[in-house]
């Protein structure tokens, strides 16, 4: 029987350590339950590992910031849908998750596994933009991070 969500994978860049694979399935997976997600069938998640000059273009064509950033998501769901089929892609900055990590003074592990929590909940809907939405959002990321084992990345914010 297929897992009622499968997690692609996609190394586009050198220099990500092995293992983060299984990281981010076993964060996608926490994530999904934990938000109560209806999953109304077999349904996909592409993680994409990339580098800062890729994740650049990204960011400025789909978002219009000519810079690079730590994760974009790409939704293929209306926001809070049932998830089912092509749910979308979390693409990730090799260069900034690394600096970003050191510079909290965290594994990267941790700070990996908290930006795919992050940019799985947005594939779901979930947003930041207004207050109360980050409230939601952020609460909801430290909940799935305690149960993973790492420590609420909004503490010191």
């Amino acid at each position: 029987m297929k897992a009622p969500l499968e997690v692609a994978f996609v190394v586009n860049a050198d220099g990500w350590p092995d293992g983060l694979e299984e990281v981010a399935g076993t964060a996608i997976h926490e994530a999904l339950t934990q938000s109560k997600a209806r999953v109304a069938g077999v349904a996909e998640v592409t993680v994409v590992l990339t580098d800062d000059a890729e994740q650049r273009q990204l960011n400025q064509q789909w978002r219009g910031f000519d810079k690079p950033t730590n994760v974009l998501s790409f939704p293929q769901l209306e926001p809070f849908t049932p998830v089912l089929g092509l749910v979308g892609d979390i693409t990730l900055a090799r260069e900034t998750v690394v600096a970003e990590a050191a510079e909290m003074g965290i594994t990267l592990q941790a700070h990996f596994t908290h930006l795919v929590v992050h940019g799985f909940l947005h594939l779901l809907g979930y947003d930041h933009i207004e207050e109360a939405e980050a409230v939601t959002m952020e609460s909801l990321e430290t909940k799935i991070l305690a149960t993973l084992g790492i420590a609420d990345p909004y503490a010191d914010s």
